[in-house]
C-alpha cells in the first residue's frame, strides 16, 4: 500500500517547503491560523507553476460552522467549478444541515459544480465530518455521494485521542480513503500506523516565525484578540521530512 502525507499549506513558502521536505500532495488554503478558508486563485495559480504535487483545494467561505446561507453556498459551487477547470486535483468541501447531518443534497450540488467541468476531480470531506452527528451514518451518506476522501480526526480535538473512532472508520472504509488530520506530526503517526490502519494522514508542519519589522506599534490587533501582528505561520521542511521517514520505514516493511 502507498502512503500519502499532505501537507495543508496557505503560502507558496509554506507549498515549497512542505515540497522540499517530502510531501506527496497539497491542501491548498487561506488563513490556516482559523482552520482554513478558500485561497485566492492566484496563491493557487502560483503554487501550482512553483510547485510539482498534486493541489487540493479547500472550499470554505468563513471561519465557523458548516451551516451555510444561500449567498455562500452560491460561492462555494461558483469556487469548485473554478478550481477545478483550472487544475485541481480535488475540491476538499463539507456541508451540515442544522441537525448536525451531512447535507447530501447540497454536497451533492457542490460535487456536481466541480465534475461538472472536470469529471476526474476527487472530492475530500473535510472535518465537518468530525461535528457531524453520526458518524457512520455521514461515512455512508459520503460513499453514497461518491466521496474519495474523508479528513477526520476521529471526532476528537486531536487524532490521537479519537484513535479508537480512526480505526473503526478504516475498517469500514472499504476503498474510500480515511485521511487522518489534526495535531499530526512524525511521533503521532509512529503511534496511529498500528492503532489504526491508517496510510494517510494530514499535516501543515508549521513552525511559528518572527516578523521581519524592525518597528513594532504593539497593542494594535488587526484581527483576533491574542493574535500577535508580529508572528507567521510556515510549514517546516524538517517537520515534514520526519513525518515521510516515519511513513517510508512503515511502509517498506
Amino acid at each position: 500500500m502507498e502512503f500519502v502525507l499532505e501537507a495543508c499549506v496557505d503560502s507558496v513558502e509554506s507549498a515549497q517547503a512542505a515540497q522540499a521536505g517530502g510531501a506527496t500532495r497539497y491542501e491548498l488554503c487561506a488563513n490556516l491560523i482559523i482552520g482554513g478558508t478558500t485561497p485566492d486563485p492566484f496563491l493557487f495559480e502560483r503554487v501550482q507553476a512553483c510547485c510539482t504535487p498534486p493541489v487540493h483545494v479547500l472550499i470554505r467561505p468563513r471561519f465557523g460552522d458548516f451551516l451555510y446561507t444561500d449567498e455562500e453556498f452560491e460561492l462555494m459551487c461558483r469556487q469548485a467549478a473554478w478550481f477545478a477547470g483550472h487544475g485541481a486535483r480535488a475540491v476538499v468541501i463539507g456541508v451540515l444541515t442544522a441537525e448536525g447531518e451531512l447535507d447530501r443534497v447540497r454536497m451533492a450540488r457542490l460535487i456536481d459544480a466541480a465534475r461538472s467541468v472536470r469529471p476526474d476531480c476527487k472530492v475530500t470531506l473535510h472535518r465537518a465530518f468530525d461535528v457531524c452527528r453520526d458518524p457512520f451514518a455521514a461515512l455512508e451518506d459520503a460513499r453514497a455521494l461518491g466521496v474519495d476522501t474523508i479528513l477526520t480526526s476521529g471526532q476528537a480535538a486531536s487524532c490521537a485521542q479519537g484513535a479508537e473512532l480512526l480505526r473503526e472508520l478504516v475498517r469500514r472504509a472499504d476503498g474510500m480513503e480515511i485521511l487522518v488530520g489534526a495535531g499530526v506530526n512524525a511521533g503521532v503517526i509512529a503511534q496511529l500506523l498500528p492503532q489504526t490502519g491508517a496510510h494517510a494522514f494530514h499535516m501543515s508542519g508549521k513552525k511559528t516565525l518572527p516578523s521581519g519589522m524592525a518597528y513594532r506599534r504593539e497593542g494594535v490587533p488587526m484581527g483576533l484578540p491574542g493574535l500577535s501582528e508580529f508572528e507567521v505561520w510556515r510549514t517546516d521542511t524538517g517537520e515534514i521530512a520526519a513525518a515521510r521517514r516515519v511513513l517510508e520505514t512503515h511502509f517498506a516493511g
